[in-house]
């Protein structure tokens, strides 16, 4: 039976089973974790994704996750930055986020260190890298990353665990493919080099299935889950 389209459960339930299908791509399931993304819809909706089992969400905006984090405390939820990230939400991200992805320049990582060892914290990073050539992505010049590296090793509240990027909005597949091959070149160049960087997130709802035969170890899924926004 199909999973209904028209639910929440049965939208999460066809994800799942579109990343179950990588095994077609040659890459092990288990491999790619899935990280729904709920910005601009409201804590009910959260909670009924909780029901389903997800734990951890995505959200573009700080003041989204105080809000929504303050509203379901009670389910010990892990709130990820996705967004692009201005050094005075620092302290808000230190309070409430379990992990940033949108890392990209020395003054935030600067900002998020002081406010995380003023609260006694540590968290995980992912440093984005703009592998498109459109103006509206942000993300660290690809060619700044092994410098970049070098100088995170100087805050330990930073966990740098890997890299993250938004492909070109593109119907060409091999544009979009690029973009995340790119990704994974530099992953594997920073390893090479000593860094312990084993996470690619890359992939959203309209191109998951071509980062993860390129690769990603992580897909960054709103619409497809939680429907179109408003």
């Amino acid at each position: 039976m199909s999973a209904d389209p028209s639910t929440l459960a049965g939208r999460l339930a066809a994800v799942r089973a579109r990343i179950a299908a990588c095994r077609e791509a040659g890459r092990d399931p288990a491999e790619v974790t899935l990280l729904p993304v709920s910005k601009t819809f409201g804590a009910d909706v959260v909670r009924e994704a909780v029901l389903l089992g997800e734990r951890r969400f995505g959200e573009n905006k700080v003041q989204e996750i105080q809000a929504k984090a303050t509203e379901l405390k009670a389910e010990a939820i892990d709130w990820v930055v996705i967004g692009h990230l201005q050094t005075n939400k620092a302290k808000a991200v230190a309070t409430y986020a379990a992990e940033v992805q949108s890392l990209d320049r020395l003054d935030l990582a600067v900002a998020l260190d002081k406010a995380l060892q003023a609260q006694g914290r540590g968290i995980d990073v992912l440093v984005q890298l703009k592998t498109s050539t459109e103006d509206t992505k942000s993300g660290l010049a690809p060619s700044s990353l092994p410098g970049f590296l070098h100088e995170l090793k100087a805050f330990s509240s930073l966990r740098v665990r890997g890299l993250m990027t938004l492909a070109e909005a593109s119907d060409d597949e091999a544009v979009v493919r690029r973009c995340f091959a790119d990704l994974r070149h530099w992953r594997d160049r920073a390893r090479d080099e000593g860094h312990d960087v084993q996470r690619l997130s890359m992939g959203m709802s309209g191109d998951f299935a071509l980062a993860i035969a390129e690769g990603s170890t992580e897909v960054r899924i709103g619409n497809a889950i939680f429907g179109a926004r408003n």
